[in-house]
């Protein structure tokens, strides 16, 4: 029997939900592409649920225990005094998120001597050193697209809110004010700006979908450049490079993964090539973006607006510039775990596990790392490296 150890985020502070808005989710058949949604055998929770918190345990109790195995989940992630640390030696099996990663670096994989298995309940599989996954044989997957959408609208809704200056706006309510000339000192519209998508995959060309009717000049580069068609249809322009793109964008939307080619992607240098006045929206993840960079660009006016979804590392100290820079969107990384998205998380992890405990082939699309080298999304998507170095910077989020 397997120990399976999953680090899930905290309960609401109110405590676990009794009741919920909505009754229900839509129910989808496929993705865009025509891929399945997950298609695990059984779920023994009710989408529409919080089910990526520690109380939800992604709906796998009831079904690992049946078969015997240990199910330990915990929020506890960081240092060497915490839950998780504690418990991965002995652990055949990590299940971890993107939005309160545990991260895998090569010292905490030399000490998990049993481990074979590492999931990731959503996708973006960087908090796991791939290169020492690699190099001791751990099998890596995460759930292909079961979150893209969600991270998409929540782009679309980031670029109006940051062009449309909505945030300062709102708060002028809350604060009891009516100064419109405040609100509107920095609201443009985005129609015939130009907007750029670094990497065109499955978020980055939903994002320029959502994006064409609203009538904008449409950018992309990718090292997968789309189909002749597909650029058509959308009017998009391909950039061989990010030099290329950002030159020309008035927003710039990150959606690549990070690996190290894209580590510390926008530094000073790259930021300078920007248009003055642009605007950066990043939910990909915040070691693309170097961080004392951006709080410089948008000191000096080079940026108009930055909004991040996704910080490094997770959780953020409470004392992260970002939090306090101005002219920015933050949210603490809750774009690709929306209600809806952790129903289709939540079924592939249970997908993954099925297939892993009667030995079948794990779906090549959730595969990042298997036997010994980056397969499926992995060899598509990553390089071969590691990206965790500085992690272990969120155990000051529990200190502080």
């Amino acid at each position: 029997m397997a120990k399976i150890l999953c680090v899930l985020y905290d309960d609401p502070i109110a405590g676990y939900p009794k009741t919920y808005p909505r009754t229900d989710i839509p129910k989808l058949n496929s993705y865009p592409d025509g891929m399945s949604l997950p298609t695990p055998h059984h779920i023994d929770f009710n989408p529409g649920d919080l089910l990526g918190s520690v109380s939800g345990e992604l709906g796998l109790r009831k079904f690992l225990e049946t078969q015997g195995h240990t199910f330990i989940v915990t929020s506890d992630k960081d240092g060497q005094n915490s839950v998780f640390e504690k418990e991965l030696p002995d652990a055949d099996i990590v299940i971890s998120q993107p939005f309160w990663p545990a991260y895998l670096t090569s010292e905490r994989l030399a000490k998990a001597q049993k481990l074979k298995l590492a999931i990731t309940a959503g996708i973006g599989s960087d908090h796991v050193d791939l290169e020492a996954a690699i190099s001791r044989g751990i099998t890596v997957t995460e759930v292909t697209y079961c979150n893209s959408i969600s991270v998409a609208e929540h782009v679309v809704m980031a670029i109006l809110a940051l062009v449309h200056n909505y945030i300062p706006s709102y708060k002028t309510v809350v604060n009891k004010g009516w100064n419109i000339a405040d609100c509107v000192s920095r609201a443009y519209d985005v129609e015939g700006m130009n907007i750029g998508s670094v990497a065109a995959g499955r978020i980055g060309l939903a994002v320029l979908r959502r994006l064409k009717p609203f009538d904008v000049k449409l950018h992309y580069t990718d090292r997968h450049r789309l189909p002749e068609s597909i650029e058509k249809e959308l009017n998009v322009t391909f950039h061989p490079n990010v030099e290329s793109l950002v030159s020309v964008c008035d927003v710039v939307s990150i959606n690549c993964p990070l690996h190290p080619e894209t580590e510390h992607l926008f530094d000073d240098d790259l930021i300078s090539k920007m248009k003055r006045g642009s605007y950066i929206v990043n939910t990909a993840r915040g070691k693309i973006c170097e961080r004392d960079a951006i709080v410089r660009a948008l000191e000096s006016g080079q940026l108009a607006g930055y909004a991040g979804d996704v910080w490094f590392p997770q959780p953020a100290p409470k004392d992260h510039p970002w939090r306090t820079m101005p002219h920015h969107g933050m949210t603490p990384h809750v774009s690709g775990t929306t209600l809806s998205a952790q129903a289709r998380y939540a079924a592939g992890v249970r997908e993954i596990l099925e297939c892993w405990f009667e030995n079948r082939p794990i779906r090549e699309q959730y595969l990042i790392v298997n036997q010994g080298k980056l397969a499926g999304m992995g060899a598509y998507s990553y390089s071969a490296g590691n990206t965790t170095g500085g992690s272990e910077e969120a155990e000051k989020f529990k200190k502080s």
